[in-house]
């Protein structure tokens, strides 16, 4: 278990390690694009902070209310702290561009050239233009309607570029900053915005209660037709229903309870008066004489009578020891007492009688109110039902009062409110004049240095992102499934006189076969003749994926290096649109490849001695040409077999894969094919498209190899590349 794990960390680490070396390789190859792209960032932004003005900031301090101070009392006091969003969005309002426009009215800043670039000295690309035009350069900024728009746009946007809003932290403090070229300037800016951001909130809530009392006022004017059309109906429905009211309550209503309190009154009295009648009946009945009767008792004739009664039989009393019963005047008194008695007993009669027709009338009166009552509740039922729809139009009528008097009392609210504004915030600090510019140079040399490091590494991953070569033998064997056979340097980077990359790689690798281009040349021999394990290399075609990669140089490098080895080499121009090898000759070919073919020419006639090795050169003359296939015919076929019979390696220069056929067909006919790639040009597309054409025609397919390799970045090759490490052993061969 710890061998595996330290086995997985050992593999993490190299992991790890290839990576930082392969962008650590990037920048090298890069180096003189980062350095380029570095400089001139730097420089470009050093000259702009070196010519720009010296910049002074000013700064504000607003505070948002946490608690509004009422001066009247209209309504209840609400809790007004704002929370971190309405702080946030009140820094947004102060960003705003209608703040902006205020300032800009308020302090004329139109007419400021800082601001206004119509009024600022015309610049050289305008004074360019207007002497193009023809025109004045005042008449290039016309006052157009869309000029003046953008004029203004220009104004606006020059304005905001100054200001910066920012929250003080956590608190309801908001820092209001504004950068100008004149200290003054900046301090009445800064305080300009803090001003004007307190005069628009007075105006959003002057607007606002504005608004609400137009509203309240048009709903109360339809508020009121609709109480007055309520109570319209109530009172017409009232008067056609006989429900008039007073005192909270119906006619009826009253009228039933005034007939009860006098049914009660009126019964009563006949319960009274039937009592009074009832008892002097029964003093009667029980033998009296009616005068203990109480009405008699009460009656003042009767109270006379009997004094004068009294007075007679007084008299009579007297009269009867003085005179007797016979006595004239005796007699007279008893009849004058007599008569007194009669009229007593009248009296008492009347009274008697006067009892029973008072009990009489009290019955009647009883009898009259009732039925009074009985008609007045028949009338109070049908009123109970027309209460129904009754109480429906007062509650309508109660309903739309209410409504009315909640909005008039709103609206007389709002009015008092209107002239009593007050703003949801304070100036804690207004801005002073600043002393000192606040553009640190400094500061901005490190920052433009920092962006152009910046700058610098994007330049590099897009030229890396942009680069579609292939640079890496890892990845000719890791991405396009190919061995990687090694690389050809480009002959100006591996030697240091330029004198001597003017001779050209094939003269070099012969007149140098010390040097480590002409031992690139033999790696690249070694590698292609080993190959094939157990397989004899005769026949190497060598071929590109594209014109331009060094393919028919690479040729001739490889057959003089074989030839400088001892080998009988022989190098056939099968390159029918270029035919390149025949630059190497002293001159031009009478008969060629083609004429061979065709069986004009025989072997001995066509082949040349190479002038610089002992190879031979079969080359293809301008005079020769054909439309047939004659790599694929039995006499190419035969060609080969001969060859390999005189020669120990026969070397074929093809065309490029991706544009002529019938390079697959040679490289069938071959032991090993070299597909050369160029260094950093050649795109992967191209290359793997190549490849699979060559293993579609089942050719022998020895490997790839990169050519013009730049040792100068030998960083960029594969470590498994000894031309990686060109720069350790450089003084190791001779030029």
């Amino acid at each position: 278990m710890e061998s595996t794990a330290s086995k997985a960390y050992e593999s993490s680490s190299e992991t790890a390690g290839d990576g930082v070396q392969k962008l650590m390789a990037i920048f090298r190859r890069r180096l003189r694009l980062f350095g380029g792209v570095v400089l001139s960032v730097l420089a470009v932004a050093l000259v702009v902070i070196i010519s720009q003005p010296p910049r002074f900031t000013a700064s504000a301090t607003v505070e948002l209310l946490t608690k509004k101070q009422q001066i009247v009392t209209v309504t209840p006091n609400q809790d007004a702290t704002p929370d971190s969003s309405s702080v946030d969005t009140e820094v947004e309002v102060l960003r705003s561009r209608a703040i902006a426009l205020r300032v800009i009215r308020d302090l004329n800043l139109q007419q400021d050239p800082e601001f206004n670039p119509r009024l600022r000295k015309p610049s050289l690309l305008e004074t360019a233009k207007s002497t193009l035009t023809g025109l004045a350069p005042d008449s290039v900024h016309s006052q157009t309607p869309a000029a003046r728009t953008n004029e203004q746009q220009a104004v606006l946007d020059k304005v905001l570029s100054g200001l910066s809003v920012a929250r003080a932290g956590l608190t309801y403090l908001i820092n209001v900053s504004y950068t100008a070229a004149s200290p003054a300037k900046a301090a009445t800016l800064a305080n300009a915005f803090t001003k004007a951001y307190l005069s628009a909130q007075l105006d959003a809530k002057y607007s606002d209660t504005t608004d609400a009392n137009d509203f309240l006022n048009d709903h109360l004017k339809q508020l009121r037709a609709q109480v007055e059309q309520a109570d319209t109906e109530l009172q017409q429905y009232k008067i056609a229903n006989n429900l008039m009211s007073s005192q909270g309550a119906t006619l009826t209503e009253q009228e039933i309870s005034t007939l009860d309190q006098q049914l009660a009154l009126t019964r009563a009295q006949e319960a009274e008066a039937t009592a009074r009648l009832n008892t002097a009946k029964r003093q009667l009945a029980s033998g009296s004489t009616g005068e203990d009767v109480g009405e008699a008792l009460s009656s003042p004739v009767i109270q006379q009578l009997r004094q004068q009664r009294a007075i007679a039989s007084q008299k009579v009393a007297d009269m009867q020891g003085r005179y007797g019963d016979r006595h004239p005047e005796m007699l007279k008194a008893k009849r004058e007492l007599a008569d007194l008695d009669s009229q007593i007993q009248s009296e008492i009669q009347r009274i008697i009688s006067n009892l029973e027709a008072q009990a009489q009338v009290a019955k009647q009166r009883t009898a009259s109110i009732e039925g009074s009552v009985g008609q007045s509740r028949g009338k109070l039922a049908g009123n109970n039902r027309a209460l129904v729809r009754l109480n429906e139009l007062q509650r309508n009528a109660d309903a739309a009062r209410t409504l009315y008097e909640n909005l008039l009392n709103r609206y007389k609210e709002t009015s008092v409110e209107k002239g009593l504004q007050q703003t949801d915030a304070r100036i804690v600090s207004p801005a002073a004049t600043p002393q000192s510019p606040s553009t640190r140079k400094g500061l901005m040399a490190i920052f433009a240095a920092l962006v152009a490091l910046i700058a610098g590494v994007a330049a590099v991953m897009i030229a890396e992102l942009l680069d579609n070569g292939i640079s890496d033998g890892d990845l000719i064997e890791n991405e396009l499934d190919a061995s990687y056979l090694g690389s050809i340097p480009l002959l100006s980077s591996s030697v240091d006189s330029p004198e001597l990359a003017k001779i050209g790689p094939e003269r070099y690798v012969v007149e140098k076969p010390l040097s480590s281009f002409a031992e690139a040349i033999r790696s690249l021999n070694a590698s292609v003749l080993f190959s094939r394990l157990g397989v004899d290399i005769k026949v190497i075609a060598v071929s590109s994926s594209l014109p331009g990669e060094g393919k028919t140089t690479s040729s001739i490098c490889l057959t003089r290096t074989l030839a400088l080895s001892g080998k009988t080499v022989v190098l056939v121009d099968c390159d029918l649109r270029q035919r390149a090898v025949k630059k190497i000759l002293d001159g031009e070919p009478a008969v060629g490849l083609l004429e061979l073919l065709n069986g004009d020419a025989a072997l001995d006639d066509v082949l040349i001695a190479d002038s610089k090795s002992s190879a031979m050169i079969l080359p293809l003359s301008n005079a020769a040409y054909t439309p047939k296939d004659v790599f694929g015919s039995d006499a190419m076929s035969q060609l080969i077999e001969t060859l390999r019979g005189r020669f120990d390696t026969i070397v074929l220069d093809t065309a490029p894969v991706l544009l002529v056929t019938e390079t697959r067909t040679l490289a069938a006919m071959a032991d090993a094919v070299v597909l050369l790639v160029r260094w950093r040009k050649t795109s992967k597309r191209a290359v793997m498209a190549s490849l699979k054409l060559l293993r579609e025609a089942k050719a022998p397919l020895a490997g790839a190899a990169l050519t013009q390799v730049d040792l100068a970045q030998t960083s960029s090759l594969s470590a498994l590349d000894p031309a990686a490490y060109y720069k350790s052993y450089k003084k190791y061969y001779l030029e």
